[in-house]
């Protein structure tokens, strides 16, 4: 059974920050190659919603991925959906940031 991925409204309000950033340090391009690689890096999700580390310290089902040791996709696996629930970029405190949801 292959799980529906579906990005919560503020996760997409990260990733959004994330390209802007990157996009006025480097370039557009630049950020739209590394926003796009994040995005096709939760596609095994479907077909894999246990890959990841289980953080039930922060948040009872939370389980975390990380993308190029920059970015920790935030997700929880649901009746037939993977929800990502962020993108948290560098040093961003996520821990405490869901924690504090």
């Amino acid at each position: 059974m292959a799980y529906r991925i579906v990005v919560t409204p503020e996760a997409r309000d990260q990733l959004n920050a994330i390209y802007d950033y990157i996009a006025q340090a480097a370039s557009a391009l630049i950020a739209r190659r590394f926003t796009d690689g994040i995005l096709d890096h939760l596609a095994p999700l479907a077909d894999h919603p246990g890959i990841g580390t289980p953080r039930d310290d922060i948040r009872p089902g939370l389980r975390t991925l990380a993308h190029r040791r920059r970015v920790t996709i935030a997700f929880m696996v649901e009746d037939a959906a993977v929800v990502v629930i962020g993108f948290y970029y560098g040093g961003q405190d996520f821990e405490t940031l869901l924690g504090e949801e």
